[in-house]
């Protein structure tokens, strides 16, 4: 995926619009990215940055 996942989460959370963990792997992590009205899911992606990881244990 991207080179900078932490960056997209950050643009997206800037935007008003919120993302969860649709799924946390020990490695990896699958991101839903919803619209900020209906909780509709716009788009997931799957990544493996350690910084995003992080975040998502947090957030689990």
């Amino acid at each position: 995926m991207s080179t900078d996942d932490l960056a997209r989460l950050q643009r997206w959370e800037d935007a008003g619009a919120v993302w969860e963990v649709a799924a946390l792997r020990p490695d990896s992590a699958t991101i839903s990215l919803l619209r900020c009205d209906a909780g509709e899911e716009v788009d997931r992606f799957v990544t493996s940055d350690p910084r995003v990881l992080a975040l998502c244990r947090e957030r689990w």
